[in-house]
Parts: C-alpha cells; structure tokens; sequence
C-alpha cells in the first residue's frame, strides 16, 4: 500500500496550509494505527489456526483452547510474541493453559505436535509465566494415572491401587518437588507388581512417556519412603 510520508510541502515546493499539514499528519497517524491492527489481526488469524491444530492433534478440549487463545492475546499485547515464532508461544500458550487446568498433558506431548521444538516452546512457556505474572497450581501425579493406564492396559483395580499409592506417598511428603508424571509412572508399575499384572518397566515407560530410567529412579525413592516390600 501507498505510504504517506512527512509532507509540508506541495508538488510545487510551496508550503501547506496548516489546515492542509494537520489533516496530512491525521491520515499518517491513521495509516500507521491501520497497519498495526491488521499485523496484529493476521498474528491473530494464524496464532488461533495453530492453535487448533495443536489442540486437535493432542483431543485438547475446547475450554482449554479458549484458556490458551486468551493467554496467547495477552502476550500479543504485551509484545511478547514480536520477535518470536507464533507456533512456540502458541504451544507454550497451550501448555500453560493446561497447566492451570489440571489437563494432563506435558510440555513434551505438546512440543510433539508442534512446529516448534521443545527448548523453545519451554523457553516460551517460561517467558509467559514470568511476563504475564501467571502462578501455577502443583501438578498432581494423580491426574496422569487414567491416562498412563490406559495407554498400558493397566486394570481398573491396579489403578486404585497406584492412586493409594500416591496418596501415601503425599502424606510422607514424597510427592512435591518431583516430576509428577514420572511419580504415577511408578506408582502404576508398583501397583502392578503388588496386583501381579504383568507389565514391564519399559511398556509403562513408553505409555507415560517417560524414560525407564526415570520410573526405576522414582520405583526406588517410593520403595524406600513407603517402606514397601518389592523386588530391587
């Protein structure tokens, strides 16, 4: 489109009349405020198309889209996304909205099925938290046990028993601090040894999406916090 630069002069080198130089510098101000909205609209447009991709790919529901599109204007707004890619604010937009939600999805899931890498969109997400002052809740292991266990074929029984599990772990306050997922990953793995449900250690890794390495890790520090008859 045709810019208006700063004119006071006519075609002729002839000063404009104030009234002429006033309505120039209206219609620039308007010119300028027209290219900043429709930047911010077109932002919008394909920030609100990632989104739901992302959302489609990860069954995130509708409420949770609707809470990561208002955090991702609020961003927009404070300029946060200037400079930045709009899919790695989107998935970080997502996560957070998750997050605050108690919807079990990791940062991992999401980066997954984003255009954006993990380190990004973890850096965004970070950026997010500390910009727009959001505080989150501490992530419960309880909310990934449905979800692991079904990945795994895990019984209904056995996830009871992972659910008790953790909650005696959390009265021995062996739960805050930890990585959530990786602590319902071995709640279900014990559960299953204790039930006699035969599942390895690397079929509940793949289904938490974690690594066996962390569910030994946490297998050991319930064992030894719970007291808990188990092989080493």
């Amino acid at each position: 489109s045709t810019s208006i630069g700063r004119i006071d002069r006519d075609a002729f080198g002839h000063s404009l009349p104030a009234s002429t130089r006033l309505q120039m510098w209206r219609l620039r101000k308007w010119q300028i405020r027209s290219r900043v909205h429709s930047s911010i609209d077109r932002n919008l447009t394909q920030a609100m198309a990632e989104l739901d991709r992302l959302c489609d790919k990860t069954f995130t529901p509708t409420p949770v889209k609707e809470r990561a599109a208002m955090i991702y204007r609020k961003a927009l707004e404070k300029g946060l996304v200037r400079g930045r890619s709009i899919a790695a604010i989107a998935a970080a937009a997502l996560y957070a909205a998750c997050r605050a939600t108690g919807t079990p999805k990791t940062l991992r899931e999401i980066a997954m099925a984003s255009l954006a890498n993990k380190k990004d969109v973890a850096r965004c997400y970070r950026l997010l938290l500390r910009e727009l002052n959001i505080k989150m809740p501490i992530a419960d292991p309880l909310i990934y046990i449905p979800k692991i266990a079904e990945k795994a074929e895990i019984s209904a029984e056995t996830q009871r028993q992972a659910v008790k599990i953790i909650e005696m772990a959390k009265k021995k306050r062996a739960v805050s601090g930890k990585d959530p997922l990786g602590i319902a990953a071995a709640a279900l793995y014990i559960a299953c040894i204790l039930n006699d449900e035969k599942k390895t250690q690397k079929e509940i890794a793949q289904s938490a999406n974690v690594t066996e390495v962390t569910i030994r890790n946490r297998y050991k520090s319930l064992k030894k916090v719970l007291d808990l008859d188990l092989p080493d």
